[in-house]
């Protein structure tokens, strides 16, 4: 906590004999797997490869195929160096296929290295880290990309206004925040980046995230609609971030970063396993390279009832980043196969998730992002148990568009982490824990489990009921089914209740959503759609 605390306040950046110091300690008590290449191994090799013969005559490693190569000062002799730690690394770390960040971290690590033997072996610590839930440097295109959704899933989550204004000036979503680490270790001006190595090389990734946050946030902030409207809003966020020091200190930058609150590192984790496990059934592999693809969904061949392929297009960048690789596919619509729950259910189980969409018979539309198969209601036995995770919400398109996260999602210090001694009740009734170090001990009886089902093809780890221990029952209520009707949020009221011929509703506040009434409180629908990811 203490060294936290200094590198936070940028403690050693007044000597750069002491950062030197502090950064090959940190280093060498990083846990890496038992062969990890050090400065000997470097001597070798690197006389083995170059000899006599000078470091242009040999080509950069495949897995730098199209990234830019930052210097942050280097001098000639730098440089030089710069490309022989990367060679070598090449040489000694087959496995690595993509990795635009390394560039930028060696050079960084030159300037406080005693030699180049020496900021080999540091970086190659870093690459081969193996310490549980924590990941230095991303080494394959299918991991880079993985990063990049879990980025834009916590920017949809932490910065909704700048991800509003993306979403809609944006044609892809997805391809703005997949620069997020070149804005850290490209963009940011040394004194800048290297303030953000320090707090890296003690917290890890998940500390890039936050001020990669902070950037976006503080953008936000920075600029108007219109003038995004007239410009790339890829090359304006560049050209903010390399101009930072116009808008903020290196100190209020990393302020703000901590300020924000985000969910542990183990369910960061989870999140970024799901979105591998997405890529990976959308054809990406560990060992390819480099490959462009466009993760927006064409809205071109959409057509719903209920909304227009804008609408859709704004409600699809609310879901998460995993599922909108995915086609919407429509599932259930009251117009074709009629006002009947039980056809409801029919044609909706066996999808995860899925999206709701009402209109009423005002004209108004609103509707809930599922993130669990409606199946689970079955689990529940004869009582009408809730389930689902916190990735659910409920949002409203006309007359206002507006999204209603799960309450712990704005305050995820109220969300206490769950022992791992804690054994899962059989109870119906939902509630959140989340596994932390083994050191915390002892439950308490008013806190309630659901059983989830393991099953291969689940995508929705993050944020799954069984992670968390919340101060209230209430807080978790996110999806419920019966032969009676279907409820969506719960505690104090429903944030979206339907009879059991999908003719009336009702919709109030809520504890789980925290959302106000998402139309006029006692409606009549007119339509009901269920579209699912294809």
């Amino acid at each position: 906590k203490e060294l936290k605390k200094l590198a936070r306040e940028g403690y050693w950046a007044v000597s750069h004999a002491l950062r030197a110091q502090v950064y090959h300690h940190l280093i060498q008590q990083v846990a890496c797997r038992l062969v990890t290449p050090d400065a000997l191994v470097y001597r070798d090799v690197a006389s083995r490869l170059f000899g006599k013969l000078s470091v242009s005559s040999h080509p950069l490693p495949e897995f730098l195929e199209g990234c830019s190569m930052p210097t942050y000062c280097l001098n000639l002799a730098g440089v030089t160096a710069l490309k022989k730690i990367l060679i070598c690394v090449g040489n000694l770390f087959p496995d690595i296929t993509y990795s635009p960040i390394l560039p930028s971290l060696v050079a960084l690590l030159l300037h406080y290295s005693k030699d180049e033997a020496q900021c080999f072996e540091n970086i190659s610590r870093l690459i081969a880290s193996n310490a549980p839930h924590t990941s230095y440097i991303d080494q394959s295109f299918l991991a880079h990309q993985a990063s990049c959704m879990t980025f834009g899933d916590l920017a949809n989550k932490h910065c909704p206004a700048a991800h509003k204004l993306i979403a809609s000036t944006s044609e892809n979503v997805f391809e703005v925040y997949s620069e997020w680490l070149s804005w850290l270790f490209q963009d940011l001006p040394f004194n800048y980046a290297i303030r953000v190595f320090d707090v890296y090389l003690l917290e890890g990734q998940k500390v890039l995230y936050r001020i990669a946050l902070a950037l976006l946030k503080q953008y936000r902030l920075s600029v108007t609609s219109t003038e995004v409207e007239r410009t790339d809003i890829k090359a304006n966020l560049q050209a903010f971030v390399q101009n930072i020091a116009e808008h903020m200190t290196v100190d209020k930058l990393l302020e703000r970063a901590f300020g924000i609150r985000l969910f542990s590192r183990k369910e960061i984790w989870l999140l970024q396993m799901a979105n591998r496990k997405a890529l990976m059934e959308r054809g990406i592999t560990m060992s390819q390279s480099r490959q462009s693809f466009h993760l927006a969904v064409d809205m071109q061949n959409f057509s719903s009832s209920i909304v227009t392929a804008q609408e859709m297009r704004i409600i699809w960048s609310w879901i998460p980043e995993r599922f909108s690789l995915f086609s919407p596919l429509l599932l259930f619509s009251t117009s074709e196969d009629g006002c009947s729950l039980q056809r409801f259910y029919t044609c909706c189980e066996g999808y995860e998730p899925t999206v709701l969409l009402i209109k009423t018979t005002e004209g108004e539309v609103c509707g809930a992002f599922l993130s669990s198969d409606w199946s689970e209601r079955k689990k529940s036995g004869a009582t009408s148990g809730f389930f689902g995770t916190g990735e659910c919400f409920v949002f409203t398109v006309r007359p206002n568009t507006e999204r209603y996260e799960w309450v712990f999602i704005k305050k995820p210090e109220l969300a206490k982490a769950v022992p791992r001694s804690c054994q899962r009740s059989r109870s119906p009734s939902p509630m959140f824990h989340l596994r932390s170090s083994p050191d915390e001990r002892g439950t308490s009886s008013n806190h309630l489990t659901v059983p989830v089902p393991q099953r291969k093809s689940r995508l929705s780890p993050f944020l799954a009921i069984r992670h968390f221990l919340l101060p209230s029952k209430t807080a978790s209520m996110f999806m419920s089914g019966s032969r009676e009707g279907i409820i969506i949020g719960g505690g104090g009221g429903q944030a979206l209740s339907l009879d059991a011929n999908l003719l009336w509703g009702h919709t109030e506040h809520c504890e789980t959503f925290d959302n106000p009434p998402l139309c006029q409180e006692n409606f009549q629908v007119q339509l009901l759609e269920v579209w699912g990811f294809q």
